[in-house]
């Protein structure tokens, strides 16, 4: 599986605690250092079957300082694949990618079903 975070983000320091716990073997990669392409995200976002507002990091500074909040409904899916692209913490994290799935988020219940 691959987990890709923010190492200094409590949540994804849980999440990885947690999968660590559980078994998993992971594949760790830093979004801020290795942000996921426009490819990436298209590919995730189709296997996690949700909606890409899902995607973003709606508690980001940068989320914020973009005023994504009132931006996002007039944006085409292009353009928020395209900004998702640029700057890895406007992406939800942790994002745990497996074969079958994409998760953004913690949620211990969601880990478990892959587990």
């Amino acid at each position: 599986m691959l987990f890709v975070c923010y190492p200094r983000c409590t949540t994804c320091q849980k999440a990885k605690a947690w999968l660590e716990e559980h078994g998993a073997k992971l594949e760790i990669r830093d979004i801020k250092e290795n942000n996921p392409t426009e490819e990436e995200l298209r590919e995730w976002h189709r296997r996690s079957g949700l909606p890409l507002r899902r995607f973003f990091n709606t508690s980001g500074l940068q989320y914020k300082a973009l005023g994504l909040k009132d931006r996002l409904g007039n944006m085409s899916e292009d353009e928020q694949f395209a900004l998702l692209a640029t700057d890895g913490m406007l992406v939800k994290r942790p994002l745990l990618v497996t074969e079958e799935t994409v998760i953004p988020g913690f949620k211990a219940a969601e880990y478990e079903k892959l587990l």
